[in-house]
């Protein structure tokens, strides 16, 4: 696991400035917030904790564009060019991007050439080709007599849109924000985590490159302070939310304050349930990908296993195993599959979370230490618990951390996949179809794989049941959030 470190690639961040305007300004009032690799815990840079002044700025720049002409009369098919040159400016820039999230955030440099920069792409190309399709229809109202009206509906952008993006998907979850709201015509408000701030900064580069008109997309930088100014901001319609349950629901009640339409994608402790008849070769690296991915910062991360007990040693065992090929490193080292957690304060988190399910009688399968070297990296971790009071059955962890739970009967499937106050994703094996699609109709969670793990795309609508959040990305639903609907009714007769 310690093996010497592979050279790693240099990087040239941007400058920790805010784009406001199609300006990039500082904020001199504000508190410089410092930003660490975390696989060195060094410091590679300083952004603004910007100001409620600064959030104004923003605010009032992206409220002009949106009345603009030069945005808010641009034909459909316009906007459908300026997302994909954006898209085609993230390929072009695709290494650079790659290696500025794998430095600001840690993931592997195998992960964010190949996914995240990859979905980047594909989910804005998506994206562009709904402009078009975004009308209103032709109604008969039922208590008019028929030809003495003409109705039919509008759908317009909802207006200003703040976004605040997390720290475990900041490229990626930065484009399924800004790709449906442009798309719909609205104007955006964002927010990076002041952990991982850079790859935002690039893009808004390219934003700027591909010719959006001023004001459309401005970057604001700092701290859940500067965020808390963007959602209590009068001037924001809608906010898009996503990061953890606990400040998704301080976020639902502020925007009571002026009913903001509000999209909430939350915090999640989603099972992975292996059936006796599932293809292990199959079932085991999928449970091991499903959950050590990116370190296991993943909100639908498949963090609880269900396994039958007669195969419960089996599957923890080449669950294992499949973790201990991860290579642990720098995600800038091209052989690394495992980086670092993003923080201290994370790396705190987790390990205080995995000692806390020790405590209560959880044992250690697997792992279950910080891995001895520089950096926020954690081992691979199986904690085995039947207990399911337990703190590490029952908290989302976020991080590299596994909790299995063996199961003698098949009925109990459903009730202890559902045994959670999160409802984000799940994961099923099985070579039963009848069997897997009777257990999708039961689990509660707005996504189940089968056979398969960590697979979003841009056309099925994604987000949470109970307290994994509210509304949903991607796909036409996404749209409800950000257009509004307006009848108009014409006395024709």
């Amino acid at each position: 696991m310690n093996a010497p470190e592979s050279p790693r690639i240099a990087v040239q961040l941007p400058d920790g400035l805010n784009y406001v305007n199609g300006q990039w300004i500082d904020d001199p009032d504000a508190e410089r917030i410092e930003v660490r690799d975390p696989a060195t815990e060094a410091i590679i840079g300083a952004i603004p904790c910007s100001t409620a002044a600064t959030v104004d700025r923003a605010v009032a720049a992206a409220t002009r564009a949106f009345h603009d002409p030069a945005w808010a009369s641009l034909a459909p098919l316009a906007r459908e060019a300026l997302l994909h040159r954006l898209a085609t400016l993230i390929e072009e820039h695709a290494s650079e991007l790659a290696a500025i999230e794998s430095l600001d955030n840690g993931k592997p440099l195998a992960f964010s050439s190949t996914l995240d920069v990859p979905v980047c792409v594909q989910w804005l190309r998506y994206f562009a080709g709904w402009p078009s399709k975004l009308s209103g229809r032709q109604l008969a109202p039922a208590m008019l007599p028929a030809g003495s009206t003409h109705a039919y509906t509008l759908r317009e952008p909802v207006g200003v849109v703040g976004a605040i993006v997390p720290w475990n998907f900041p490229l990626v979850l930065a484009v399924w924000k800004l790709a449906p709201a442009l798309a719909a015509g609205c104007t955006v408000v964002i927010k990076p985590a002041e952990q991982t701030p850079y790859s935002l900064l690039k893009l808004a580069q390219l934003i700027e490159a591909a010719g959006f008109p001023k004001g459309v997309v401005n970057v604001v930088l700092g701290d859940g302070r500067t965020g808390q100014h963007i959602v209590d901001h009068p001037g924001i319609a809608k906010i898009s939310f996503t990061g953890s349950t606990a400040v998704g629901k301080r976020i639902a009640a502020c925007v009571a304050n002026d009913l903001k339409r509000v999209t909430l994608e939350l915090g999640g402790k989603s099972p992975t349930v292996i059936l006796p008849d599932a293809d292990l070769e199959t079932a085991i690296p999928g449970a091991a990908q499903a959950v050590f991915v990116n370190s296991g910062q993943i909100c639908f991360a498949g963090t609880r296993l269900f396994a039958p007990r007669k195969t419960f040693d089996r599957v923890l065992d080449g669950i294992a195993s499949v973790g201990a090929t991860f290579k642990i490193g720098a995600g800038l080292e091209p052989d690394t599959m495992l980086g670092p957690v993003v923080s201290q304060r994370q790396l705190d988190s987790v390990m205080g979370r995995v000692e806390a399910g020790i405590k209560a009688g959880a044992a250690v399968h697997s792992g279950g230490k910080r891995v001895a070297r520089e950096g926020y990296f954690v081992e691979p971790t199986i904690l085995v618990t039947d207990d399911r009071q337990n703190p590490a059955y029952r908290e989302e962890v976020f991080g590299p951390v596994l909790t299995a739970t063996p199961y003698d009967d098949l009925d109990e499937l459903a009730a202890l996949a559902n045994d959670t106050e999160y409802g984000l994703g799940a994961h099923v094996y099985t070579r039963d179809l009848s069997k897997a699609h009777q257990l999708a109709r039961k689990i509660q969670a707005g996504t189940v794989w089968v056979n398969t793990q960590l697979a979003p795309d841009p056309h099925l609508p994604f987000g949470g049941f109970k307290q994994s959040g509210w509304g949903r990305e991607n796909g036409e639903d996404v749209f409800a959030h950000y257009l509004e609907t307006k009848s108009v009714v014409v006395n024709i007769g």
